[in-house]
C-alpha cells in the first residue's frame, strides 16, 4: 500500500484532458480527471449508465445539465463544491479554468 497526491504528477504542459483511473472494482470506478481550458465539444453530451459523483479538487468548472422537463441548466463549481449526476441525465462541461489546473474526482457507481 502506497499514498498518492490526488494533485500530483500533473504535466507542465496539458494539451489534452488526463483521466487516470484511480479504483475499479465491481460497482464502483474512481478517476482523477485533469483539465486545464479543456472543454466538451460543440453539441457533443455525455450520458451515461453509471451515476456520477463529482467533485473539483482544484481549479473551477461550468457544467451544464439537462433538465428532466426540458431545457438546460448550468453549475458553476470552484474548489470543493461537488454534484451527484444520475444515470442517463444529459451533460457536458462548457468550461473549466484556462489558468489553473481543474482536478476532478469522479465516482462512478
Amino acid at each position: 500500500m502506497n499514498a498518492h497526491d490526488i494533485l500530483g504528477g500533473i504535466p507542465a504542459l496539458l494539451p489534452a484532458e488526463i483521466s487516470e483511473s484511480l479504483v475499479t472494482a465491481s460497482h464502483i470506478r474512481i478517476e482523477r480527471i485533469v483539465s486545464r481550458g479543456q472543454c466538451s465539444p460543440p453539441g457533443f453530451w455525455y450520458q451515461q449508465e453509471e451515476n456520477e459523483w463529482v467533485m473539483v479538487v482544484k481549479g473551477e468548472a461550468e457544467l451544464r445539465v439537462e433538465n428532466v422537463d426540458g431545457g438546460d441548466r448550468t453549475i458553476r463549481l470552484t474548489e470543493g463544491m461537488y454534484v451527484d449526476i444520475p444515470a442517463d441525465v444529459r451533460h457536458r462541461v462548457d468550461w473549466t479554468s484556462p489558468d489553473t489546473d481543474t482536478v476532478w474526482l469522479a465516482v462512478f457507481y
